[in-house]
């Protein structure tokens, strides 16, 4: 499966620290699985954490979720030896929390030189001092491990001293500047967590909010908001319909060659070609998966 058509609608953080978690996250419909040795880990618990990770890892039955490990970050006593582990663990790939430049990105790319080539690098959106940078972040997946941003809007909130409304008014602009760098340089980008897992009514209208701005998917909190993400980010039957007759559409030999044609009385150009084939891409991995 090509990145561009991995369903990532779903990503969950499991404590790395906590052995059920660790066991329930093999049987859960998450697209992604994060063992987290970060923010959901006691100081005192990160060294048990990193090697009950690597454990996982190396146990298996993760099946065909995508696998991540988020490492504590650099500048902490604990992340150069999170990075040293990870480099030969079975994994799809590593999160980089508290990136401040570009800089951080390059030295984890060096770090892992000796990593598996499926090993991708993540990076964690999250901090002030990246957000003038976003777009000389992104460019780096030209040349390096990285594939993928993703949002952490509460370590904005507290960096920015802002309040983190339902609405995230204040964190809009930075939302839209970093899918657009992601896009523009063909980076995945991920929505942050909601923190309101008990009220998914909530969720749901962040989840929804994500998907306006062009998320592709969410990341998560609490197993009980995988199903409305998965289903808040998987193409409806609707748009899947709009799609196959687009597709359908430009395939006739009268419209060979054409750049904009007429379909079900509406206007279609090539870049909606290319927006049904991947979502038809994506709908086709989703419905493999499941």
């Amino acid at each position: 499966m090509s990145d561009s058509a991995r369903p990532r609608r779903s990503a969950l953080y499991m404590p790395a620290s906590n052995p059920r978690a660790l066991a329930k996250a093999r049987s859960l419909p998450a697209d992604v699985i994060i063992l987290d040795l970060e923010d959901a880990v006691a100081p005192e618990a990160k060294e048990d954490a990193r090697n009950a990770a690597i454990a996982a890892v190396a146990e298996g039955g993760f099946g065909n979720r995508e696998l991540a490990i988020r490492i504590n970050a650099l500048d902490t006593p604990w992340g150069r030896d999170d990075l040293a582990a990870v480099v030969h663990a079975n994994i799809d790939a590593v999160l980089v929390p508290k990136v401040y430049r570009p800089s951080d990105i390059t030295a984890c790319n060096a770090a892992l030189a000796d990593a598996p080539s499926r090993l991708q690098l993540w990076a964690m959106i999250e901090t002030c001092a990246v957000v003038p940078h976003l777009d000389a972040l992104a460019a780096l997946a030209a040349g390096t491990r990285l594939s993928l941003f993703v949002m952490g809007v509460n370590d904005l909130a507290k960096e920015m001293r802002a309040k983190l409304t339902p609405e995230r008014t204040p964190f809009l602009p930075i939302l839209t500047l970093a899918v657009a760098a992601a896009r523009a340089h063909g980076v995945a980008v991920l929505d942050g967590v909601c923190n309101e897992f008990r009220d998914l009514d909530v969720f749901e209208a962040e989840a929804r909010q994500g998907l306006m701005f062009g998320f592709d998917g969410k990341t998560l909190i609490h197993p009980d908001q995988i199903a409305p993400c998965n289903t808040m980010f998987s193409p409806s039957e609707e748009d899947l319909a709009w799609a196959h007759a687009v597709i359908a559409a430009f395939a006739l030999p009268e419209n060979a060659g054409k750049g904009a044609i007429r379909v079900d009385g509406k206007m279609a150009e090539l870049l909606h070609l290319e927006q049904a084939r991947q979502m038809v891409a994506i709908a086709d991995s989703i419905a493999a998966q499941e």
